[in-house]
């Protein structure tokens, strides 16, 4: 007997429309489909009048999952891998899973299709070669600000997921770490009825997703740009003499805070800087 195939299938993250033919061959041809949500992948399913037996494979379950599909492709089933929605193994399940079925022996077969990533980069304005994905931002702000600051030295833009309990409060710290004039862009709901997209400076986002309580539902992918300086780079002339100014009048922190948004330089770099400028004072 010929072994299986796990085909890794993405599916649409709101809009059904952009499900493509060949996820829905796919989906016909196969044994099984290994599935985040059952409930969830049925209403797909039904939508295209297809009738398959699934089976769970989520976070808490991959590495026996993992096991359970291999057993089924060495009796020579093809399986679909799936997700709620968009690509697997995109800041969803499936990588453990492709992990050991690759490393069984077996053939896994790419069925690309919808990313939030990627659909929000390309209506970003943006103009990069590259990017930096970092998927959902931790949960608490002294975590998300430590994430920020390993991130600092890239020369590309970000991206993050965020839930929407959290949104405001991301982009709070956004503001205290990048400045409040920093540029970003959140992506809301993205395919679905109610999707936004938002761009400027942090505080201009932040203010009009504040306005509105209906805007901070649904899924957002934000997108910071680039700092304009590495890390170790020296304030201008202009910019060291305005911090100057400032560290005279007040402390050091309340200086830092207010260069921030004057100069929009990274709230950790320009505090270094301030503490040089103090200790040769």
């Amino acid at each position: 007997m010929m072994s299986g195939i796990l085909y890794v299938v993405a599916t649409p993250i709101g809009n059904l429309n952009d499900i493509t033919f060949r996820a829905l061959e796919t989906f016909k041809s196969v044994d099984l489909i290994a599935s985040e949500d059952t409930r969830h992948t049925q209403g797909l399913l039904s939508h295209f009048s297809i009738e398959k037996k699934q089976f769970a494979v989520h976070q808490h379950n991959e590495k026996a999952s993992a096991q359970k599909i291999i057993e089924y492709l060495k009796d020579g089933k093809h399986i679909a891998l799936v997700s709620d929605a968009g690509t697997p193994n995109i800041s969803d399940p499936g990588g453990l899973i492709v992990k050991d079925v690759a490393a069984a022996g077996f053939e896994v077969v790419p069925i690309p299709g919808v990313s939030a990533v990627t659909a929000a980069y390309s209506v970003s304005g943006m103009e990069h070669t590259s990017f930096h994905f970092y998927g959902f931002l931790p949960t608490t702000s002294s975590q998300r600000i430590k994430a920020f600051e390993n991130l600092q030295t890239q020369s590309c833009p970000i991206l993050f997921y965020e839930a929407p309990h959290r949104i405001i409060k991301t982009l709070n710290d956004m503001a205290d770490f990048f400045g409040d004039k920093h540029h970003i862009v959140v992506a809301r709901e993205l395919t679905k009825t109610f999707e936004s997209i938002y761009r400027g400076e942090v505080s201009k986002v932040r203010e009009i997703i504040e306005s509105d309580s209906n805007f901070q539902k649904g899924e957002f992918v934000i997108l910071v740009s680039p700092m304009h300086h590495e890390k170790n780079e020296l304030l201008s002339e202009d910019q060291h003499r305005i911090l100057k100014i400032l560290l005279k009048h007040m402390p050091t922190n309340a200086a830092v805070k207010l260069g921030v948004e004057i100069l929009s330089i990274n709230k950790n770099y320009l505090y270094d800087e301030a503490l040089k400028i103090k200790k040769d004072d």
